[in-house]
């Protein structure tokens, strides 16, 4: 059983990494803030203005601890590792079945709109009472359109194209919705509809920070069991290897 290590997220402006013995150290205008043994690490994440001290980034490579370069904005900018290892019977098994991906898109999409689904209704079951009647009809109105998309994709003769299909009806209906999920009554923090590349507002930077995140995490799961990240299965891939849309 592989056993979860912890990622550290550095976000001060200023910070220091460096090693001591077999110990990543941060510091902020030289007081230590923080101390992680390597062995309690899997990768690190720096924002912004962050030094990496060499010995650091020398003592991590080989160990396999993946160093993540981000903007001040949380924009992905680099990233630093090691030498991969790879179970090439495995690699091979990954592209074999992404030439014929439909069961595996059909689990993804199924699952994604299921857990849609289930955010929505919580908030239905949290805060109903506190919702004007419009906004908890729309939101009800769009569970009921999750539950109809989640039995269309249980259908056995759904081709991918299809699939993709529905995970972008779904995903449309549940942020023409998702304002109502912001429980926060600052007019910064509205959500008018999701945007990217550049996010529009507070809500959609949030999230758009937070899905680097996660891709980061994504690709190291898939590249430490030996799977090619670049190859996917709901999304095309793409002719320069973005690991992003790996799924």
């Amino acid at each position: 059983m592989k056993k979860l290590l912890n990622t550290l997220y550095v976000t001060t402006e200023g910070a220091s990494l460096r090693k001591d013995g077999e110990n990543l150290v941060a510091e902020v205008d030289n007081e230590q803030r923080a101390r992680v043994p390597f062995h309690m690490l899997a990768s690190v994440v720096v924002f912004g203005g962050t030094y990496l001290s060499p010995p650091l980034i020398e003592a991590l490579a080989p160990r396999g601890i993946t160093i993540v370069l981000l903007d001040r904005a949380g924009r992905f900018q680099a990233r630093i590792e090691g030498p991969v290892s790879g179970n090439v019977l495995l690699r091979r098994a990954q592209y074999r079945v992404s030439e014929q991906p439909t069961d595996i898109v059909r689990s993804l999409v199924s699952a994604k709109v299921a857990n849609q689904r289930t955010v929505l209704q919580r908030s239905l079951r949290d805060y109903s009472a506190e919702m004007a009647p419009e906004q908890r009809g729309r939101i009800e109105a769009v569970v009921d359109r999750l539950a109809g998309i989640i039995r269309r994709v249980g259908l056995t003769d759904l081709d991918v194209e299809v699939l993709r299909g529905a995970e972008g009806e779904a995903a449309h209906g549940y942020f023409s919705v998702f304002g109502s999920l912001v429980r926060v009554s600052d007019a910064e923090m509205q959500f008018n509809g999701r945007s990217r590349r550049p996010p529009r507002d507070a809500v959609n930077a949030v999230l758009s920070f937070i899905y680097v995140l996660l891709t980061h995490d994504c690709r190291s799961a898939a590249e430490a069991v030996g799977l090619d990240p670049a190859v996917g299965f709901l999304h095309r891939d793409r002719p320069d290897g973005r690991a992003s849309r790996s799924t």
